[in-house]
């Protein structure tokens, strides 16, 4: 028996490819570089400073004497980095422009887990490290030494209480537990980190010497401290909530979309102020209730206009089902636009875009905008099920009047090989699929959209296919 073949809806265009005058190139690379090189140079700049803090502070020396005081100033070092990355933390979360704009959602969001586990680590290294330290230099046991720190030096119970709700949210964020959990309950845990860091890091301005040695160390501390304070009030609370009142987004319409999706219609004033574009997402707080106040990240579904802002999404939780039940009306708050998946990352002629579920919808919104030939664009869609396809009618439309060649993979996921692919195409791999489907692949940018593993393997094959890392662009929400 053979494989399933590959049945896009539209003919290739066999026309020599030329790249659209509109997409921009040496401009826009040069200033996504100058970003990305400003956030590496205070990434690196303030974290070579907090070494240097530990070194003037005599922590080489103290480590090649040896002992209690090697135990002591090993310690030190881990909680100066320790203390580092969790404002780090926030700083990377907290949508300041230098980060947004020279690293990417991607990125950040990997690099805010990333940091995140790093600082734990260190954070738990930094206790254990400075408990035995001290016992030895006072000759008693850990324990003893423990709960004399807690109870006898200023600032620690509040520094206990903080280290607590930090490994709680450090627990929850673990991927095999974060399954469990519903995505409100797990956002809501996840806000106690802020409450964590607030009330850990005041400890060491009160027992830390590496924190108050010098000016400079001072100085340091609490600009970075008050920085990360001002990123999260200005960035999260201040300019959201600014931009919301101006345009005054409403919700005008809900649809349903498919089997069990959803499409929310909302206008506004002057949404071309926001600047969005097709591919990119916001975060929504929709005013219908209690719960409001948790914010969901949907990309847009149709490209924005002046006045009309749409997503869509598919219904698997409860802030997805509400979003069913929003009423014509309903005030909206957004944050954003946030992400790198638009045309302006595009360096070549055609797209190759490839989503999974709620993923194609950023993807058909970009189809919307994008200029290429008939045939110069395909589009791959995963889905469970033929009704379970998001856009449905705005994919037809493409394929009907923009010549898009529409490619659908239905059904269960394979359980081997390229596991991005159904079932049905089990015996393909993922490189020789899209070869076939495009087999100039040099002449395309892809576009990958979906759930973080789905994505993953993509890529991967995307990779082994021969497509260049820089012309392979990827959303992900999770964190």
């Amino acid at each position: 028996m053979t494989a399933p073949t590959f049945a896009p809806t539209a003919p290739t265009d066999p026309a020599a490819p030329t790249l659209p005058a509109s997409v921009p190139l040496g401009a826009r690379r040069r200033t996504i570089a100058a970003w990305n090189l400003g956030a590496v140079l205070f990434l690196w700049g303030t974290s070579l400073f907090v070494a240097l803090l530990w070194v003037l502070g005599g922590g080489i020396d103290a480590v090649l004497a040896g002992g209690a005081e090697a135990l002591n100033t090993l310690g030190r070092l881990a909680g100066l980095v320790a203390s580092n990355l969790l404002l780090y933390q926030v700083l990377l979360m907290a949508r300041v422009p230098l980060f947004e704009r020279g690293f990417g959602r991607d990125a950040l969001t990997r690099a805010h887990r990333t940091t995140g586990f790093w600082s734990f680590w260190l954070m738990l290294a930094h206790i254990a490290l400075l408990v035995a330290g001290y016992a030895i230099a006072a000759g008693i046991s850990p324990l003893a030494q423990l709960w004399e720190f807690v109870w006898d030096y200023p600032g620690m119970l509040l520094a206990t209480v903080g280290t607590l709700l930090v490994i709680g949210v450090t627990v929850t964020s673990i991927r095999r537990a974060r399954r469990r959990l519903r995505y409100e309950s797990w956002h809501l845990l996840h806000l106690y980190a802020y409450l964590g860091v607030g009330v850990a890091l005041p400890h060491q301005l009160w027992t830390g010497a590496d924190f108050t040695a010098s000016p400079a160390a001072t100085v340091y501390w609490w600009t970075l401290w008050a920085a990360a304070a001002a990123a999260v009030l200005v960035f999260r609370i201040g300019l959201p909530l600014a931009r919301s009142v101006r345009h005054g987004i409403r919700v005008t319409d809900v649809e349903a979309d498919g089997d069990a999706g959803v499409t929310v219609h909302m206008r506004g004033r002057g949404l071309d102020g926001l600047r969005a574009r097709a591919g990119q997402f916001f975060v929504w707080r929709f005013l219908d209730g209690p719960g409001w106040t948790r914010g969901h990240p949907f990309s847009l579904s149709a490209a924005p206009t002046g006045e009309r802002l749409s997503i869509s999404a598919h219904v698997v939780g409860d802030g997805t089902a509400r979003l069913a039940r929003l009423q014509p009306g309903t005030r909206v708050l957004v944050e954003g636009p946030y992400g790198h998946l638009t045309g302006e990352a595009r360096t070549a002629p055609k797209l190759l875009m490839i989503g999974a579920g709620a993923g194609v919808a950023p993807l058909v919104s970009l189809l919307e905008v994008e200029t290429y030939a008939p045939g110069a664009a395909t589009l791959i869609t995963r889905d469970s099920t033929t009704g379970a396809a998001l856009r449905a009618d705005a994919t037809a439309r493409l394929v009907r009047e923009r010549g898009v060649r529409h490619v659908p993979l239905t059904g269960r996921r394979a359980a081997s090989g390229s596991t991005w692919l159904p079932s049905t195409h089990a015996r393909w791999s993922g490189r020789e699929a899209l070869r076939h489907l495009a087999p100039d692949l040099q002449h395309y940018d892809a576009y990958v959209c979906g759930p973080p593993a789905w994505m993953d393997a993509v890529v991967a094959d995307l990779r082994a296919a021969g497509v260049p890392r820089a012309r392979i662009h990827t959303e992900s929400f999770s964190i």
